[in-house]
């Protein structure tokens, strides 16, 4: 950056007690302010930094793995036990996993649960608590645009290392490996690259407030973390059940948008306001829909009182509580509107 300095046409006085190198007005306030975002990064980074392990992974020889495929990302002790946080798609289907955690020791680790819907897994480490360091969780729905976080990890195997950048963006969303809609993602600019996977987004208290998870190609600052409220809610049921519980109904479907007469009707003969719905391809046998009544070519439109226009609507409802719950699902056959009644259960 190239700064003009005023140089002051006279001789400091002696009452001048600043050195006569000592810039002045916006070059000093310039370096005042870059002085304190260092500040505020290495101290985040100290925090933080020593929480921080890398994840090597061993793949099996299953059908869909290359035996003796290896792996590595990122990970952050969360608990003095040694539970730690990182990606589901970093860990699932290991054959086995160890973890190096900041002081350079590498020690087996297990995994506990992972959930490809949100990304996240939980791994333990069975060590000392004094070889252990947690990283104080933050609040990711107290995030504003524009915040400086900082993202620290593993990529390409360069241990710890650390980049800079703002919040660029909240409430986004994006797709899981599973196909299923991950909500409220945080985008950043902070560079990532592989290996990051599973690493802490900081704030600048030292607070992780982020898992990083992706980086959108071939664009460039274009980076995605989940949300640490979305982690905690995770990894407590991950550490629980070895899972996340949720239901299930037993349809495939896909999503069809209605014709604009088709709308105009809907809203006059059933007081429906959709713009589009759930088309059923196919229902289970013996699953909850099928006992319900629920039939190939119906569209749904609600569930329990709540507008469905996508199959991306039904999954957020289709949550734990709902499990063997009695539930309202209400379709169009032809042009009938019915009401069916279903019980989600939990999937095996």
């Amino acid at each position: 950056m190239n700064r003009i300095v005023e140089l002051a046409s006279h001789e400091p006085s002696a009452s001048d007690s600043r050195p006569a190198s000592e810039p002045r007005g916006p070059a000093r306030r310039d370096d005042e302010l870059l002085d304190a975002y260092s500040r505020a990064v290495i101290d985040a980074v100290q925090r933080v930094g020593p929480s921080v392990v890398s994840i090597e992974v061993e793949r099996g020889g299953g059908p869909q793995q290359r035996r003796g495929g290896r792996g590595s990302g990122s990970g952050f002790v969360f608990t003095n036990d040694g539970f730690m946080l990182t990606n589901s798609h970093v860990v699932h289907g290991a054959a086995k996993v160890h973890a190096v955690l900041a002081d350079g020791t590498r020690h087996a680790a297990q995994v506990i649960g992972d959930d490809p819907e949100t990304d996240l897994a939980v791994v333990r480490v069975h060590v000392p608590s004094l070889q252990l360091t947690p990283a104080k969780l933050g609040d990711s729905q107290a995030l504003q645009v524009g915040q400086l976080v900082i993202a620290i990890g593993n990529p390409y195997g360069f241990q710890a290392t650390v980049t800079t950048g703002v919040v660029s963006g909240l409430g986004r969303s994006m797709r899981a490996r599973t196909g299923r809609l991950i909500d409220s993602v945080i985008q950043t600019d902070a560079a990532l690259n592989p290996g990051n996977s599973g690493g802490p987004l900081v704030n600048s208290r030292g607070e992780v407030i982020g898992v990083n998870t992706a980086v959108i190609l071939p664009a460039q600052g274009v980076c995605l973390a989940i949300p640490i409220n979305t982690a905690k809610f995770v990894a407590v049921r991950l550490i629980a059940w070895g899972k996340v519980k949720r239901s299930w109904i037993g349809v495939a479907g896909q999503n069809v948008q209605f014709h604009p007469r088709k709308r105009r009707d809907l809203r006059e003969r059933h007081e429906i306001t959709n713009t589009s719905g759930v088309l059923v391809m196919s229902v289970e046998d013996d699953s909850p829909a099928a006992r319900g009544g629920v039939e190939q070519g119906d569209v749904i439109v609600e569930f329990e009182g709540r507008s469905i226009e996508s199959i991306d609507d039904l999954h957020r409802l289709l949550t734990e509580e709902r499990i063997g719950v009695k539930s309202e699902l209400t379709l169009l056959r032809g042009d009938e509107r019915r009401v069916v009644e279903v019980t989600p259960i939990e999937p095996a």
